[in-house]
């Protein structure tokens, strides 16, 4: 069987959904295809940040987004070298509508948006739909080849004026177009679990806990609390083999107001491993094709700015993309519009991974020291009114994107 669309996108997450969403009512004929049935993938990005808390509201969903269960932070503190709380990122000191971070289930967000995207006529999302491969005429890509997983039945095309890749750093789309991504060195890997939370709890913002050779996230959710607990890169196998008991016995070293609750982890099974990873497509495009997101710039957990950064690519290419596309093939000059305005902050941000990786987070997990340098808790103890940079870059980011205005509703 085949078919035709204006513009086909591979994958439902925040950044294929929110393109999709402002191309359509943008007027342009959208394919969305997702492989799976559901949204329901457990330890995704769930930071919703003000820059996209704005966006929402300018699509006029804010209002059905604060419906949704979600908790809020407003302030980022790491330990010092003598295990005292420090705020780094005071989140109350910016003026922007929203001045937190929203935690809510990523698939949440991602059933908000397929709800929003079923009321433009020019939008469409297919699950279970698994793309195999792209389908090229000579250099130009033009569509790709799929496969419905509900039916079982054999390969099916999509033919469409621009291809997206929006289908995270396992992109079958990058990898079929043969662009391939730098990596940068990563000291790292994490793992994600779920530890209780009670009424009498205070732990209300996104601080770490650290010890000699261990560094933990805690991030407050609705009803439990969400850990992120990094490890040495490439360890995974052998701290697992510690067991359940041992590394219950390491976390509640690491996060000792958490220590009467971490026998509620029953199986090494709860622990859920994440593959850290850095790095960047150099070129975003081949003729009718374009990566975003993830596919274009994996990005490391630290900062939580992932989905944000993905969400503003998007929202970047709907307002290049939108008129060209409304008036046939986007051209490769169109494509390139969109890697290079969104490049800049890219490069930046991974940069200030970077920084945060050398010297924080590896040498916390080395064991040479506990917690960030003397030197920056110094200067936030001696200025907090300091702590609104950090919030900034975080919450905000270095090019925050508007909607385009034929996206924008009451």
């Amino acid at each position: 069987m085949t078919e035709h669309t204006t513009c086909v996108i591979v994958g439902g997450g925040p950044a294929g959904m929110v393109l999709g969403l402002l191309l359509a009512r943008g007027g342009v004929d959208v394919t969305v295809l997702e492989k799976h049935g559901d949204f329901l993938r457990d330890f995704r990005g769930d930071t919703v940040h003000p820059s996209t808390l704005r966006l929402l509201d300018e699509l006029g969903l804010g209002e059905r987004f604060a419906a949704l269960p979600h908790s809020r932070v407003d302030e980022v503190a790491l330990p010092d070298v003598h295990g005292d709380r420090v705020v780094f990122a005071d989140l109350t000191r910016l003026r922007v509508p929203h001045p937190y971070i929203a935690m809510v289930p990523q698939w949440d967000l991602l059933n908000l948006l397929a709800e929003a995207g079923e009321e433009e006529p020019h939008f469409t999302l297919r699950m279970n739909t698994e793309v195999t491969g792209l389908i090229r005429k000579g250099r130009v890509v033009t569509g790709v080849r799929y496969r419905d997983r509900d039916g079982g039945g054999g390969e099916s095309e999509l033919h469409a004026d621009l291809t997206v890749g929006a289908d995270g750093r396992e992109s079958t789309v990058r990898a079929a177009s043969g662009l391939k991504p730098h990596e940068t060195k990563v000291p790292f890997d994490a793992w994600w679990l779920r530890l209780p939370r009670r009424p009498e709890d205070r732990i209300e913002a996104l601080q770490a806990g650290a010890a000699p050779g261990q560094l933990a996230v805690i991030i407050p959710r609705e009803g439990y609390y969400q850990i992120a607990y990094l490890i040495p890169k490439g360890s995974d196998a052998e701290r697992r083999a510690e067991g359940v008991r041992g590394f219950g016995a390491r976390l509640a070293e690491c996060v000792p107001a958490l220590a009467d609750r971490v026998d509620a982890l029953t199986s090494m099974d709860e622990v859920k491993f994440l593959d850290v990873r850095l790095d960047r497509l150099h070129r975003w495009h081949r003729p009718g094709l374009l990566c975003i997101g993830d596919a274009a710039h994996a990005m490391s957990p630290a900062g939580g700015v992932g989905i944000n950064l993905a969400v503003q690519d998007a929202v970047a290419a709907a307002g290049i993309l939108a008129e060209p596309l409304r008036r046939g093939h986007p051209s490769v000059r169109d494509l390139a519009r969109v890697r290079r305005y969104r490049w800049p902050t890219t490069v930046l941000v991974q940069g200030l991974q970077q920084l945060l990786h050398r010297n924080v987070i590896a040498p916390v997990l080395e064991g040479r020291r506990v917690g960030p340098p003397e030197a920056m808790t110094g200067l936030v103890k001696r200025f907090p009114r300091m702590t609104v940079v950090p919030a900034y870059m975080v919450g905000v980011g270095l090019r925050p994107e508007r909607t385009p205005d034929f996206a924008r509703r009451p």
